[in-house]
């Protein structure tokens, strides 16, 4: 299928993006996730400027990539995929369809996570500590998915 010259160019820079995106969150999870996240050790947060910025830095990123394959290549890609478009968990439910995500709800849950850790950053370091040690755990997926996306583009000669 021969894409319109906008969109090919559209999928190849969010492909890129999401992809550096990837790198970046991974880097940042690695230097975070040392050892566990206790509501004790989000409290230090307060007396840790350099791990109170990791911190920011990794909930930056998560939300970050999961916006961009969820919000913005997502849609992009099952239109080029001559796939109708609409409400998000339509989006999401073709997308679990095609394999380019495990589980739409799965995803819905990683979207929920993403606005908890955003949201409840200063009120409650119990909701902060359990949101950022679930996030970690699905970072793989969101890396997985910027892959399986990147992956499909280039299967079809989009890249």
């Amino acid at each position: 299928m021969t894409l319109p010259p906008a969109t090919a160019l559209r999928l190849r820079f969010l492909a890129r993006v999401a992809a550096k995106e990837a790198r970046h969150l991974v880097t940042t999870t690695e230097r975070l996730f040392t050892v566990p996240f206790t509501p004790q050790r989000v409290a230090d947060l307060e007396h840790e400027p350099d791990l109170a910025e990791r911190v920011d830095a990794f909930v930056s990123r998560f939300g970050r990539l999961q916006d961009t394959l969820g919000d913005k290549l997502l849609p992009v890609l099952l239109s080029a995929l001559g796939e109708k478009t609409a409400a998000v968990i339509d989006n999401l439910d073709r997308a679990e369809r095609l394999g380019l995500i495990p589980a739409a709800e799965q995803w819905m849950e990683v979207r929920k996570l993403r606005n908890q850790m955003v949201h409840d950053y200063v009120e409650d370091p119990l909701v902060l500590a359990d949101a950022l040690e679930t996030a970690h755990g699905y970072v793989p997926v969101l890396t997985d998915v910027a892959e399986r996306m990147r992956g499909e583009i280039a299967r079809r000669g989009w890249i």
